[in-house]
């Protein structure tokens, strides 16, 4: 009798086939959203600009899949190998791949492609599998020494596989991730670059392909579902919270990764203090508000200001030296710090004062000064953020020297007066230690749930160390458990709000015997 296990299959016979069709499409794909674990309100309306938007039309081209790949009735599958197509280093499907297409394929990869260097790809045919063509391609090395080549190798393997994939005219699609850990590639890391490919690719020919599957293995799969939402969310409260976790590098209209060193050097015309290599200069001529006022997603990381670097050649100097990476980055962190107080102290701000958006009053019943930030005073999107940190720094010097509380007003704020996420990342890790060690207490007064997303995120993934000096509260009335009514001065629409939204009587200060906040 003959035997048709898995082991001798009728010639043929095409066993465990597996139909895209009827796999889950991501737009439908049921896993945690992002944005549960924030108490929102549920019909508050969210205003955010991101890079990656709420698209169901790309969310129905992709598919997350954990199995053999080639099993997938797709047109093409993607072969991750290494330079010479030999067992050296290999992925989990490449030995499965060989077997199940035949000798035809080692023979067309020896004879005519013969090698494929890092982050290029080359087609073959399919040969015996159910995929009609195969594209290889060569992920890099990762060494944490050259990041940046090994960010740009892997992206140039999926922009590769992807061009590929349009000129020979293939409607679906199946990628294996090209960044190996046999190579020593960290798979989050590889993954953003991946997705994001993938992303800017079919907002510019999503018309051309029909499905693209990333296929992963189990051990891959947790980061494939904690990052396709980043890039691909699911609705527009997951886009709202995607836009907060992005990494700072997102990339150009491509997906490409940004060298902050080719930022650095290539200028259309370079000041006389750079033709010199006058390091000192160059810095004091960058244009911090046209860094800043972009939005949240479109400049992040595009300028050394945004990564916190200083020129490569100075940083590998002072390395030669016997400093460390984080030794420099705190070095360079009190220059700017310094450099922007002495600025600080003598520019005309006073266009900014006018706002009155920021402010000292008294003190709360620890004796620790208050500071006041009126977010509906703050013209996020068109005030000069160079002039308003500049202005910040001189207001909250003095302050910070000792313990000291910051009180926001929320109270009736818009997306128009919400600084850029970025511009906040900069800001706390420009700001001195005494910043963040002297902080006692920072009260959001008439929190929403923008205010909550962000607080969350600033204080998981920024400011962790602050995060438990973080109130949210709704009334104005709260804050006097630890701010007597005589000594913070709070503006009459806040109060007139107050009165709308809780009543004019609705919390009762505890007596003096109780603890403050």
């Amino acid at each position: 009798m003959e035997e048709t296990g898995p082991e001798f299959e009728p010639l043929g016979a095409r066993s465990k086939v597996v139909d895209i069709e009827k796999l889950t499409k991501w737009n439908l794909t049921q896993l945690p959203e992002l944005v549960e674990s924030i108490d929102s309100n549920s019909g508050e309306e969210v205003e955010i600009k991101t890079p990656f938007p709420w698209r169901s039309d790309l969310n129905t081209k992709i598919i997350l899949w954990c199995g053999d790949i080639t099993l997938l009735n797709v047109e093409a599958i993607v072969h991750s190998t290494n330079e010479k197509f030999n067992s050296s280093v290999k992925t989990p499907s490449s030995d499965v791949i060989f077997e199940k297409a035949g000798p035809e394929l080692l023979a067309e990869l020896k004879n005519n492609i013969k090698v494929c260097k890092t982050g290029d790809a080359k087609l073959t045919k399919g040969y015996k599998l159910l995929a009609r063509y195969i594209i290889h391609t060569v992920g890099p090395r990762y060494n944490f020494k050259y990041v940046t080549a090994a960010e740009s190798a892997l992206y140039s393997c999926y922009r590769q596989v992807l061009q590929l994939v349009r000129e020979t005219n293939i409607k679906t699609v199946a990628l294996t991730p090209a960044h190996s850990e046999l190579r020593g590639y960290p798979i989050e890391d590889g993954a953003h670059i991946a997705i994001r490919t993938v992303r800017r690719f079919l907002e510019k020919f999503g018309d051309e392909v029909e499905t693209i599957v990333f296929q992963c293995t189990e051990e891959e799969m947790e980061a494939y579902q904690k990052i396709l939402p980043l890039y691909f969310p699911r609705s527009s409260k997951e886009e709202a919270m995607a836009s907060c976790m992005l990494p700072e590098n997102i990339g150009n209209e491509d997906g490409e990764p940004i060298i902050a060193e080719r930022q650095i050097r290539i200028m259309d015309k370079p000041t006389f203090a750079s033709m010199r290599g006058h390091h000192e200069e160059f810095e004091e001529t960058v244009d911090l508000n046209k860094e800043f006022a972009t939005s949240t997603v479109l400049e992040v990381g595009k300028h050394p200001f945004a990564q916190m670097e200083d020129n490569p050649d100075e940083m590998k100097k002072s390395a030669i030296m016997g400093k460390t990476t984080d030794e420099q980055r705190q070095m360079e962190n009190r220059r700017r710090y310094e450099r922007l107080m002495k600025r600080a102290r003598t520019e005309d701000l006073t266009d900014i004062a006018a706002l009155k958006c920021l402010y000292r009053t008294e003190v709360d019943k620890y004796g620790r000064p208050v500071v006041i930030y009126v977010g509906k005073h703050f013209p996020g999107q068109s005030v000069n953020l160079e002039k308003a940190l500049l202005y910040m720094l001189r207001v909250m010097e003095p302050v910070v020297e000792s313990d000291y509380v910051v009180v926001y007003l929320h109270t009736e704020t818009t997306a128009s007066n919400h600084p850029p996420m970025n511009y906040l990342r900069q800001v706390y890790s420009l700001l001195d230690n005494k910043y963040r060690k002297n902080l006692k207490a920072f009260y959001i007064i008439h929190p929403t749930w923008w205010s909550k997303l962000a607080t969350w995120f600033f204080t998981t993934f920024t400011a962790s160390d602050i995060k438990n000096k973080v109130f949210s509260l709704r009334g104005v009335q709260y804050l006097y458990r630890s701010i007597a009514p005589d000594q913070i001065d709070v503006p009459s629409f806040v109060t007139n709000y107050d009165i709308k939204v809780n009543g004019p009587r609705y919390y009762e200060p505890p007596n003096d015997s109780q603890e403050g906040l």
